[in-house]
């Protein structure tokens, strides 16, 4: 198959989906496939046709420790680079290495449909409420065997001008401590968990400065668990134990600064609780081929998910390849699974 992948974006999580890209590139090349590794927001020099031909030596998989500066690729006119659409076009299917922003809220996703460009993953619908966590809670909060924190959604507006009152009710309504994070963001990239009043403000400053809508929600003391489901089952639960702080953007992606533990070393029990969950997740948010939803246990054994993930990292160091790989797929035949069940939504469209 011609196969594009597209990575990169403008989004803080540019480097992460610089780094799956190169590694879904390199992977499907050993499948057979002809490869074209194209970063949306830079502009393609000459016949876009000549990348499936041939690969750079260059292609990288390094993450930095901190999110990228953005500045000078968001003052670009537009998404896509020059060129970007017309190599998209002449793939059989776009793997979709992208993470947050547009990439992943279900704008590039409802482009692409317009377009008639076949992708991976979800729908554009799926991406929009999964990668909105207001959203997401509001639908998974009536939903029978799935256990969300507490959480209140805050908006910039609504902040400045008056940010002393402002923190005063956050505090009110979930008490200490909490986690505020931004509503659309992912790998981690403006979390703060506030443990004091002092903590509050330069968090909810953090957060609301990615976005014009945040999260509060009540922090979960415990064991950190993500389950990834791969066309419609469950993989085995893998725990993640950071080494110092939690799982932030550094823990996330530098070597050696977090614990990884698959299959996790808990009751069955737990396990069936938490991947059943995260098929609940997935389907009633409406998502299809993949995705990944982060848990929380705690020390009674009580598990509460915090989240689904549309597109997972599919970097060295990533939650989902280590999961398949538990069940014996490798990281070449992970991402040819994700290539058919993704084709499979498109068959079942033109049936």
């Amino acid at each position: 198959m011609k196969i594009a992948v597209l990575c990169g974006g403008i989004s803080p999580e540019r480097d992460v989906s610089l780094s799956t890209g190169a590694q879904v590139a390199k992977a499907l090349r050993l499948k057979g496939h002809s490869v074209a590794l194209i970063d949306s927001a830079s502009d393609i020099t000459g016949d876009p046709a000549g990348l499936f031909l041939t690969h750079s030596e260059g292609e990288s998989a390094v993450i930095r420790d901190t999110a990228p500066d953005l500045a000078a690729l968001l003052n670009r006119p537009e998404y896509f680079g020059r060129g970007v659409v017309d190599a998209c076009k002449m793939a059989d299917i776009v793997f979709t290495a992208m993470h947050g922003g547009a990439g992943e809220d279900g704008t590039l996703q409802a482009a692409f449909d317009l377009l008639g460009i076949k992708y991976t993953g979800s729908g554009s619908k799926g991406c929009a409420v999964s990668m909105d966590k207001t959203v997401a809670k509001r639908i998974m909060a009536p939903v029978s065997g799935v256990r969300m924190p507490k959480g209140m959604t805050l908006l910039r507006d609504d902040y400045n001008g008056s940010e002393e009152e402002y923190a005063a009710s956050v505090l009110r309504e979930i008490g200490l401590p909490m986690v505020i994070k931004p509503a659309c963001g992912g790998s981690s990239v403006g979390v703060s968990i506030v443990r004091t009043e002092a903590e509050l403000l330069p968090a909810l400053e953090l957060a609301l400065s990615y976005e014009p809508k945040a999260v509060a929600e009540e922090y979960i003391k415990g064991r950190e668990f993500s389950v990834g489901v791969l066309g419609g089952r469950a993989l085995p639960a893998i725990e993640i134990r950071p080494k110092s702080g939690f799982y932030d953007y550094k823990n996330k992606y530098q070597s050696g600064c977090t614990d990884e533990i698959c299959p996790a070393d808990i009751p069955a029990a737990a396990e069936e609780e938490m991947r059943a969950a995260a098929v609940k997740m997935h389907d009633e948010l409406g998502l299809s081929a993949y995705s990944r939803t982060d848990f929380i246990m705690t020390e009674d054994g009580v598990c509460y998910a915090l989240e689904a993930n549309t597109l997972p990292g599919m970097t060295p160091m990533s939650l989902l390849p280590q999961e398949a790989a538990a069940v014996g797929v490798d990281f070449p035949a992970l991402c040819q699974i994700i290539i058919e069940e993704s084709l499979n939504k498109y068959d079942r469209t033109d049936s």
